[in-house]
């Protein structure tokens, strides 16, 4: 069956759920609010242009699953999918989604966030396939290191291309929906890529090339 692939972050959702996990845990007193703010913003604004360096990056959005009981975050993220993420879920997404399960198409959603944040996010959208980046985990709590290769620009290809091979499939058909320039290399990967309310610098790429462009917003 040919794969309906999703970028998550301001493609099916209408904001970004790895900086969205951070303000929450701002404005709840779990960090430093204004220092973890503070740092948050200045990869969040590294990442649009570009030049995030994604291991510098995970060892801070990963060091509070460290510092913490896994119960305790998991309450935390209950509120903050309630709070944060139902809000910015896109009807019109949920509608896209739905018109790939219909057509029989296997669905996938593939984010560089990871999947503490985003696995109650897939079963929102009832997605059940995902690639995110991996927080290892030792007897029962976070390390706060990743395991594996996180699924960011290049990797996310990486990644791909793993799960392909576990599940003995390919990409003959295949569609990819995004927002980022930074997904470029995996959208040259499938058949149909498409730019959803795409950033400027995918907007031009695919105007050039012809992918089509869509919105997802009202």
């Amino acid at each position: 069956m040919p794969l309906a692939i999703f970028d998550l972050d301001n493609t099916l959702l209408d904001g970004d759920s790895d900086y969205l996990w951070g303000r929450y845990l701002s404005e709840t007193g779990v960090v430093d609010g204004e220092a973890y703010e503070r740092e948050n913003d200045c990869f969040f604004e590294q990442y649009k242009a570009g030049n995030l360096d994604i291991h510098e990056f995970l060892r801070f959005s990963l060091r509070p699953l460290k510092e913490h009981p896994t119960e305790e975050l998991l309450a935390w993220r209950d509120q903050f999918m309630r709070r944060k993420i139902d809000p910015i879920i896109l009807p019109r997404a949920v509608e896209l989604v739905e018109k790939h399960r219909q057509s029989g198409h296997t669905l996938l959603i593939i984010t560089a966030t990871n999947t503490f944040v985003t696995e109650p996010i897939a079963r929102r959208f009832g997605i059940e396939n995902l690639i995110a980046t991996e927080p290892e985990m030792l007897q029962g709590r976070y390390t706060g290191e990743v395991a594996g290769i996180p699924s960011f620009q290049g990797g996310k290809v990486e990644r791909l291309r793993q799960w392909l091979e576990d599940k003995d499939d390919d990409l003959a058909g295949s569609a990819f929906y995004s927002d980022s320039h930074n997904d470029i290399a995996l959208m040259e990967e499938v058949d149909q890529p498409v730019a959803v309310d795409p950033d400027e610098q995918l907007a031009k790429i695919s105007t050039a090339r012809g992918w089509p462009i869509i919105s997802l917003r009202d």
